[in-house]
């Protein structure tokens, strides 16, 4: 049985990370098939939207298997791991060198540290459980961030708050979480999944060309100068005005009824 779970609801898939007697952390192998459940998301057509958690109540993903990581580690020669994590796809599969630009719901049920803190942070939104907590801890062991966690996390808390986070290897729980604005809700644990599954299935009757425009936007023109970044905004938005769904969507308004968007 697979420990990465991939599992389809019409146009969500729901991807589990399912190694809850390991705090879901993820080894070399389970590693690579997460980042494969990534790809089969990205190329799939009538896949429009992602909802990514842990198996169980504990945790959402505790990062690297550090037992398993060592042993790798003392097995390959050192070229082969400095171009596995500078050249792949990085912790997670979608922290670096994967750009997927459908939108993906992290349904944070536990503990979200280090690695796993930064798969959390590489998706679009974040619902947790009162019970989750984040961490970067890299800072008390030697070392930091590596997978888009020192990047990501100013750009969503902002500055004062990241710096804390990633200087003190302190746990965040929920209720700060959400005052930080790291997490868009906090939802009961016994219906985290349901609600996040529920929110995903509303964002995939949304026009999915116009999800994967807008967030090619947004990732694209983070650091970019205004006027650069203002003329990709309006590339885009003429690129989305010779699409169907725009015809679609604007002919649903005029009819008063739901549109029916096909992604064309």
């Amino acid at each position: 049985m697979s420990d990465i779970l991939y599992e389809k609801h019409g146009r969500v898939r729901l991807i589990t990370i399912d190694r809850a007697d390991k705090m879901n952390s993820l080894d070399f192998a389970a590693n690579d098939r997460l980042v494969q459940a990534w790809r089969e998301f990205d190329a799939d057509d009538d896949a429009y939207v992602a909802v990514v958690t842990g198996s169980g109540p504990k945790a959402f993903c505790a990062g690297a298997d550090l037992k398993t990581y060592t042993m790798d580690f003392a097995r390959r020669p050192a070229p082969e791991f400095r171009s596995r994590f500078t050249n792949g796809p990085g912790f997670g599969g979608i922290t670096r060198n994967l750009d997927i630009f459908k939108p993906i719901l992290a349904a944070v049920n536990g503990f979200a540290i280090s690695g796993g803190f930064e798969l959390a942070l590489a998706c679009d939104l974040r619902f947790c459980s009162p019970n989750a907590e984040f961490a970067l801890q890299d800072a008390k062991w030697g070392f930091h961030a590596c997978d888009g966690g020192l990047i990501r996390l100013p750009q969503i808390v902002g500055m004062g708050h990241a710096m804390e986070i990633i200087l003190s290897g302190e746990r965040v729980d929920a209720d700060h979480a959400y005052r930080i604005g790291l997490v868009n809700r906090i939802v009961p644990q016994a219906s985290l999944l349901e609600v996040s599954m529920q929110y995903a299935q509303m964002l995939a009757s949304r026009s999915p060309l116009s999800h994967r425009f807008a967030k090619e936007v947004v990732k694209r023109t983070v650091g970019m100068h205004m006027d650069e970044a203002l003329r990709l905004e309006s590339r885009s938005f003429h690129d989305v005005g010779l699409t169907d769904d725009l015809a679609e969507g604007t002919t649903a308004f005029r009819e008063r009824r739901d549109a029916h968007f096909k992604g064309s």
